[in-house]
């Protein structure tokens, strides 16, 4: 077993734990003393590696850069970075989760015989243009994105597990398509959903970094767009139960146990590219 599974495989446990763990603080009732008074008690937040105290912010050539992998060359140059950077946590690298390029699926009479899945599973359905896939919960903590196209929409399955929100978004802005994946980082603000940290996207064609539990982009040329979520008449996040009740010919199931290797190359915008693609939203 290689030394980079095992990071992802450790990796995958701690936020596993965890996403269980913060999700049950975050309901907690509070308590209520002998006086009667209301004490909202909250629990410690659990710690994960500080970005900035493990120097993976750096300064080159009088840019601020943000680290992303062994090779320089994946860098993100955050110099324009809307957020604090001592809010952000790991740094892993930018290509360690596998957010799925091309995905594969099965049918759901073979996902039927899948005995990971039961009736109380937890998917992402989008249904467009009376195309139909499921994306399963629990394979989206291991690949977080998934790029796709459905009834001829460009789409993207996200889901954070730290956050445990998942949501169905567009990858086309204005006339172009984007393709994302996992930064390695995660952030959190004191002032939204509860504080929980959330994964930080990037796109390949700009590498701006996104943060989707604000909608937007937060470095990059892409800076302030907001990350599109799609139609809620087209997606929903339920179970595979509710998704059999549907009855859908022809559904697509998410096939587990897909690897991807990082692209060597791919489309980047150029400057000029990028304001079109900004002017036109």
């Amino acid at each position: 077993m290689t030394t980079k599974y095992l990071i992802y495989i450790f990796l995958i446990i701690l936020l596993s734990v965890s996403c269980s763990s913060e999700h049950t603080n975050k309901n907690e009732s509070t308590e209520i003393s002998s006086s009667t008074e209301v004490i909202d008690e909250k629990p410690e937040k659990r710690k994960y590696p500080n970005a900035l105290e493990n120097g993976k912010f750096l300064t080159v050539d009088g840019k601020r850069m943000m680290y992303g992998g062994e090779d320089s060359t994946w860098h993100f140059d955050v110099s324009n970075l809307t957020l604090k950077e001592e809010n952000f946590h790991f740094g892993i690298g930018r290509e360690r989760f596998h957010a799925l390029i091309k995905p594969k699926y099965i049918s759901m009479e073979e996902a039927e015989k899948d005995t990971a899945i039961t009736d109380s599973s937890r998917f992402l359905f989008v249904n467009i243009n009376g195309d139909a896939r499921a994306y399963s919960v629990d394979l989206l903590t291991h690949h977080e994105i998934v790029n796709d196209v459905v009834g001829g929409e460009p789409i993207m399955a996200a889901y954070c597990v730290l956050a445990d929100l998942g949501a169905i978004y567009t990858r086309k802005l204005g006339d172009n398509v984007f393709t994302f994946a996992l930064s390695g980082y995660t952030y959190f603000d004191e002032t939204v959903w509860d504080g929980l940290d959330g994964f930080v996207f990037w796109d390949r064609e700009t590498e701006s970094t996104w943060w989707p539990l604000i909608g937007k982009a937060v470095s990059g040329p892409m800076l302030e767009t907001n990350l599109i979520e799609y139609n809620k008449e087209n997606w929903e996040d339920i179970t595979w139960a509710a998704i059999k009740a549907k009855n859908i010919p022809n559904l697509k199931v998410l096939k587990s146990g897909q690897t991807m290797e990082p692209p060597k190359t791919w489309k980047k915008f150029t400057e000029e590219e990028t304001q079109q693609v900004k002017a036109n939203l």
